[in-house]
Formats: structure tokens, C-alpha cells, sequence
């Protein structure tokens, strides 16, 4: 067993203000995605500096309403019917990932339209760049000792401060490993090496963010609010399976236009 590094989840506080891994990891996971295509902002957009703090306003805005009302709905309904002001209390936790993504998607679907330029090549950097956030945020998962693993048996397991008096997997790695480093690798290069129609690498990143967060909810505690449900499956799992079905149906439906179209 491995011994769980306590850090605090405040990187620093002035007076009551306090700094947060966790907000760093939104803040830094959008400005170095943004930052990695920059070249791809001027070429294909033409776009200026002021256009790619734009660009990141609404991909804040989007993560964050769609993080927090996704939770509300994924995972919590039943809590935040009965304490409705709770919904905007996003300091005391829960953020959902499908929420945020698909919040994500409906601000790049204004912006684009702000901007007259193409949403499916817009979201194709979206996809790619949001690997860093994940794997930032994954690992501000791991500092504030949340989403903790199951218990196991494995010589790197921890036991988490909220997690008992159990050995469970430090899952959050597994996840900042999986669904950020290498899923950013494999879309980075594809993007960088490849033509692809605009659009196709935004489904491909669906199917492999689907497959990854599947695979790695099977070491993932499940929330003690819902545990697991169909066929023994999480709430993440199933909305994973939704989403590999929606990457799917993405690729087929753009193989089906022409280039002109998207």
C-alpha cells in the first residue's frame, strides 16, 4: 500500500479568498488547450487574440452551467428538488463531466455562430483540447481526495481520507492517465498528421473518451447516492455508452455530407 500524499486542495488564501487546485485545473485545462492550437485559430478562423479569450469565455461558461446542472440531473436529482438553492452552491462540490462537455458543445454552437465560422471544425479543437483539462482536473481529483477507487488489493492502493479505513484504487490517476494524457496523444497526433473531414476527430474523441472512462469506472468507487444500476453498470458508465453511440453516429452521419457541408 502506498501512503496517500496529503496536500492541501488550497494552493494559497488571501483573507477569505482561497485558490483552489481544483478552479486552477478549469482555469489552466482551457487556457493550454487553447494556447496548443493557436495556429490553428489563425489559420483556419482567422482569428485574433481577442477572439481566443472569446473562444475561452465560452467554453468557461458552457463547462461550468453544464457541469453543475448535469450533476443536478446525472446524479443528485432527487437532493436538489427538495433544496433548489443548493443548485448554485457549486463550492461545496459536484460537477459532472457529461454535463460540462455537453455544455461545452452548446456554447461552441453560439459562438461559431457569433463568429460565422465552422462549429464542426471548432469543436474538433474543443475535443482535443479538453483531454488537458481532464487530465488536470483528474489529478485536482486526486489532491482533494474525491472520486476515490474501489477497494483493492493492488500493492499502489491508498487509503483515501473520506474513503474509510479501506484500500481502494487511486482511480483519479487512471482517469488523468487514460481519458487526458493518452487520449490527448492520440487525437493530438491525428489532428496534426492527418486530413480528416471537420468533425471526424471530435466523434473519434466521443468513441475514445467513452471507451476510457468506461474501462476505468470498473475501478472507480461508484456515488454512494445511486451506486450501480443497470446490469451492475454506474451512472458514468451508462452515460459513457451513450456517448460511444453518439461518436458513432457523428462519423456516420459525416460520412454521409460533403465537405462543403460541415
Amino acid at each position: 500500500m502506498l501512503e496517500y500524499p496529503s496536500i492541501s486542495p488550497i494552493l494559497f488564501s488571501i483573507g477569505p479568498l482561497a485558490i483552489r487546485w481544483y478552479s486552477l485545473a478549469y482555469i489552466g485545462g482551457i487556457g493550454l488547450g487553447t494556447f496548443l492550437f493557436k495556429n490553428e485559430f489563425k489559420k483556419w478562423f482567422n482569428f485574433t487574440y481577442l477572439d481566443c479569450l472569446d473562444f475561452m469565455s465560452y467554453i468557461m461558461i458552457g463547462v461550468l452551467l453544464g457541469g453543475r446542472l448535469g450533476y443536478v440531473l446525472f446524479y443528485d436529482l432527487v437532493y436538489y428538488v427538495g433544496h433548489p438553492l443548493e443548485i448554485i452552491a457549486i463550492w461545496n462540490g459536484g460537477m459532472s463531466y457529461h454535463g460540462g462537455a455537453i455544455g461545452a458543445v452548446i456554447a461552441m454552437s453560439i459562438f461559431s455562430k457569433v463568429k460565422k465560422v465552422s462549429f464542426f471544425s471548432l469543436i474538433d479543437i474543443l475535443a482535443v483540447g479538453s483531454t488537458v483539462g481532464i487530465f488536470l482536473g483528474r489529478l485536482a481529483n486526486f489532491v482533494n481526495g474525491e472520486l476515490f477507487g474501489r477497494e483493492t488489493s493492488v500493492p499502489w492502493g491508498m487509503m483515501f481520507p473520506g474513503g474509510g479505513l479501506i484500500v481502494r484504487h487511486p482511480s483519479q490517476l487512471y482517469e488523468a492517465f487514460f481519458e487526458g494524457f493518452v487520449l490527448f496523444c492520440i487525437l493530438y497526433v491525428l489532428m496534426k498528421k492527418m486530413e480528416f473531414k471537420p468533425g471526424i476527430i471530435f466523434g473519434l474523441y466521443l468513441i475514445g473518451y467513452g471507451f476510457f472512462r468506461f474501462f476505468c469506472e470498473f475501478f472507480r468507487a461508484p456515488d454512494p447516492q445511486l451506486g450501480t444500476l443497470v446490469l451492475g453498470l454506474s451512472m458514468g458508465q451508462l452515460l459513457c455508452l451513450t456517448m460511444i453511440s453518439l461518436g458513432c453516429i457523428v462519423l456516420y452521419f459525416l460520412g454521409k455530407i460533403t465537405d462543403n457541408d460541415v
